[in-house]
C-alpha cells in the first residue's frame, strides 16, 4: 500500500458487496451508510444494528507493572478494576488536556487491554510507550484484531442464538466482558457500546471477522438486524451526548469542562495531569460542554458559532437533526453563565442567529424510540 493510502478492515469486501457507501475516516476506508443514515438509526433504536468498528486501536499491557502503568496514564483507578470488567477513562497530558478517551479491560490477572480511538492510534501508542515503566510488556494488537458492535434492544437475543448454549450473556453485566467461543473462534464479548442501547462489542481475530459478520446478519435477520454505517453511529452517539474525540474533546479541553469529571478520581494519586486538574477544579470552570436543542429552524453543524447574550461565546462541536426526537440538537462549550438547563443561547446558521435552548442530557433515554 502506498504512503498515505487508506487502510481497510477485514470486512471491506463485505461492505462493498452489500452496497455500502465507503468514505475516508481516521485513515481507513469505512462504510458511512448502507440504506441511509436515518433508516439505520431507527433500526438500532427499534431492533438491532451491526457495525464494523475494527478501525479502533487495541493495545495489550501484560505483567506485574501493567496496573501501575495504566494507573499513571488514566484518570481513573485502574488498579481496582476486577477481572472481566471494563472501565471508561480519560488520558491526559500534564496540563490536563485530553490525549484521548478510552476503555480499559482487565482480561485476567495481570493482563489488560486499552481500546483507543482510530484517529489516535499512532499518537496514543507513542505517548503511552513513553510512559512505560518496568514489569510490563506493551503490544499494539490493532492490526490483528477485528471488532464488531452489535447494538439495539434485540442484540442479546440475536447473539444468544449464535453462541453455544446461548452464551450465558446474562452473566455479562454492563461494562463487563467475558470470553466465548463460536465455531472454534475465540471471542471477547463486551457489554459496551456507543449508541445508548443495550448491546455488545465483539473482539475477535481480524481473519475471523468476515465469517462472524455474515453469521450474525443471517441469524439476526428475523429480529430485524441490519448492517449500519458510521453515519448512524454518529447520530446515535450525539443523541446520548457521548463525546467524540476531535470534535467535543481534545488536547485543548479538559475532562472537567467536558462533563467527564466523573472519570477523574483525584484520590488516585500519581496520574498524569492530576495536579493541573486539581488547580482547574479549585479555580472553577469558565465554560462547560452542554447539550442544546434549536428553538428556531436550522440544524447546528460542527464549527458553527454559538452566541450567548448576543456575543460570540463558543462553537458547536457536534450537531444533527435527531432522527429519534425529530428535533435539531447540538453540543458545544458555553460560558458557565449560560450552561444551566433552560438557558437561552443562539447558533449562527447561514449568517443568521438562530435561537436555541440548553437542555438536560442525554437527549435520548432508552425506550423513547
Amino acid at each position: 500500500m502506498t504512503e498515505g493510502a487508506l487502510r481497510r478492515t477485514s470486512l471491506y469486501a463485505a461492505h462493498v458487496a452489500a452496497g455500502a457507501k465507503m468514505v475516508p475516516f481516521a485513515g481507513f476506508e469505512m462504510p458511512v451508510q448502507y440504506t441511509g443514515v436515518i433508516k439505520e438509526h431507527h433500526t438500532v433504536r427499534g431492533a438491532a444494528g451491526l457495525f464494523d468498528v475494527s478501525h479502533m486501536g487495541e493495545f495489550e499491557a501484560v505483567g506485574p507493572g501493567a496496573a501501575a502503568f495504566l494507573r499513571r496514564l488514566g484518570t481513573t483507578e485502574v488498579s481496582g478494576l476486577e477481572a472481566g470488567r471494563v472501565m471508561y477513562c480519560a488520558m491526559c497530558r500534564e496540563d490536563g488536556g485530553i490525549v484521548d478517551d478510552l476503555t480499559v479491560y482487565r482480561l485476567e490477572g495481570e493482563r489488560y487491554m486499552a481500546v483507543v480511538n482510530a484517529a489516535n492510534i499512532e499518537k496514543d501508542w507513542a505517548w503511552m510507550l513513553s510512559q512505560k515503566g518496568p514489569g510490563v510488556e506493551f503490544r499494539d494488537v490493532s492490526g490483528e484484531t477485528g471488532l464488531l458492535a452489535l447494538q439495539g434492544p434485540r442484540a442479546e437475543a440475536i447473539l444468544a442464538r449464535l453462541l453455544p448454549g446461548g452464551g450465558d450473556l446474562g452473566a455479562i453485566p454492563y461494562y463487563g466482558a467475558g470470553e466465548r467461543t463460536w465455531q472454534g473462534c475465540r471471542l471477547l464479548v463486551s457489554r459496551t457500546g456507543y449508541t445508548g442501547e443495550d448491546g455488545f462489542e465483539l473482539y475477535c481475530r481480524a481473519g475471523d471477522a468476515p465469517a462472524l459478520w455474515e453469521a450474525l446478519l443471517a441469524g439476526g435477520a428475523g429480529e430485524g438486524l441490519k448492517p449500519c454505517g458510521l453515519g448512524a453511529r454518529d447520530t446515535l452517539r450525539t443523541e446520548m451526548k457521548y463525546a467524540l474525540y476531535g470534535n467535543d474533546i481534545g488536547e485543548a479541553t479538559n475532562p472537567l469542562e467536558a462533563g467527564l469529571g466523573w472519570v477523574v478520581k483525584f484520590q488516585a494519586e500519581g496520574f498524569i495531569g492530576r495536579e493541573a486538574l486539581l488547580r482547574i477544579k479549585e479555580k472553577g470552570l469558565s465554560r462547560r460542554l452542554v447539550g442544546f436543542e434549536m428553538v428556531d429552524r436550522g440544524i447546528p453543524r460542527h464549527g458553527a458559532p454559538i452566541l450567548a447574550g448576543g456575543r460570540p461565546a463558543g462553537a458547536v462541536t457536534s450537531g444533527t437533526m435527531s432522527p429519534t426526537l425529530g428535533k435539531a440538537i447540538g453540543i458545544g462549550y458555553v460560558p458557565l453563565t449560560h450552561a444551566g438547563e433552560g438557558c437561552e443561547i443562539a447558533v449562527e446558521i447561514r449568517g443568521k442567529a438562530r435561537a436555541a435552548r440548553v437542555v438536560k442530557t442525554p437527549f435520548y433515554r432508552r425506550g423513547q424510540a
